[in-house]
């Protein structure tokens, strides 16, 4: 398990490097990418497969469920496409559509890789919609926006990194399975600094439980709802996959005797939606500790934030984000 968490917290964050340079905003799933490619690679020979075994641990196959199904893609290119996006609609509780675009798919497809993962999850201690108010939401030192600021006061795992300027905050899910992780710089325009010192070791650090403590806090979080979508190539190709989308190199015999299997695209699409409830997201992945102590921590998340959904027991990243402006 401390392999597996080791290995989707380094894909996360390589991936995070790549994407963090063309949006504001970011949301994905590392365990629906790692899975894709797990699957993928169950294909791959010689180098292709070397490249993506690099990119992520051989003991995901464990955690995927997968099924293969024929499509006739040189006759019905659309009909296919459709097929597969009805698929991930129902798989993501109809919150991905149309992940292959209108045209995307052609008679020289061979091999379409699809996955998606949905996650629903209430608050441990939901917050009270009586208690959301419009609020400032500063983009930049100079630039704000109104959003609806949700609060709450309650008991929260926090963890000051005074060496970076930041606060950790962990937000349990109902059955504490599940949480979401906040990494707030103290500073509005800190989250640039926060994002240079990030590394595997230390997003592990910063979110593990043994580093936080039980702290009295008055909760600020804006209510807010993503939906993204990555063309995945380039970024593996940075993260060195290079072989898999060359149709010189690429080597696919393992899973067909059709020579020049080339992997045309990679597409991902992720949605999530936070309010007083809970998270609902999708991607196509005790003893109570009182404090006697009257001291009240503030922690409002009106700037921008890093935020990761993870699962507590095996310490893996299911979704991770960037929220710059609501």
């Amino acid at each position: 398990m401390h392999l597996f968490a080791e290995a989707t917290t380094n894909f996360t964050l390589e991936m995070y490097r790549q994407l963090r340079k063309s949006k504001d905003n970011i949301f994905y799933s590392p365990v629906s990418m790692m899975t894709a490619l797990a699957m993928l690679q169950l294909g791959a020979k010689g180098n292709t497969e070397q490249q993506i075994e690099k990119t992520f641990l051989e003991d995901i196959k464990e955690y995927y469920q997968a099924n293969v199904e024929s499509l006739d893609f040189v006759h019905a290119a659309e009909e296919s496409q459709k097929k597969i996006n009805s698929w991930v609609e129902r798989q993501t509780n109809g919150k991905i559509k149309d992940l292959f675009p209108s045209g995307s798919l052609s008679s020289s497809t061979i091999l379409v890789l699809v996955n998606a993962v949905y996650f629903k999850g209430q608050w441990n201690h939901k917050f009270d919609e009586k208690n959301t108010t419009e609020e400032k939401f500063w983009l930049n030192e100079n630039t704000s926006k109104p959003v609806q600021m949700m609060k709450q006061r309650n008991k929260f795992n926090i963890n000051s990194l005074g060496h970076v300027a930041a606060k950790s905050l962990e937000i349990p899910y109902e059955g504490k399975e599940l949480s979401m992780c906040i990494l707030l710089p103290v500073e509005i325009d800190g989250l640039k600094k926060l994002e240079e010192q990030l590394t595997a070791d230390k997003l592990l650090e910063w979110t593990n439980p043994e580093n936080m403590h039980m702290t009295d806090v008055y909760l600020s979080l804006p209510r807010f709802k993503l939906e993204e979508k990555y063309d995945l190539p380039g970024p593996l190709e940075h993260m060195g996959m290079v072989d898999t989308f060359n149709p010189q190199k690429a080597d696919f015999s393992g899973m067909s005797s059709t020579q020049g299997l080339v992997v045309s695209n990679v597409l991902h699409k992720s949605f999530v939606e936070v309010n007083e409830e809970g998270t609902e997201a999708a991607a196509a992945t005790g003893v109570e500790v009182s404090v006697t102590s009257a001291q009240i921590t503030d922690v409002c998340c009106d700037h921008p934030f890093i935020f990761v959904i993870r699962h507590n027991k095996t310490n893996s990243i299911l979704f991770f984000g960037r929220m710059s402006s609501p």
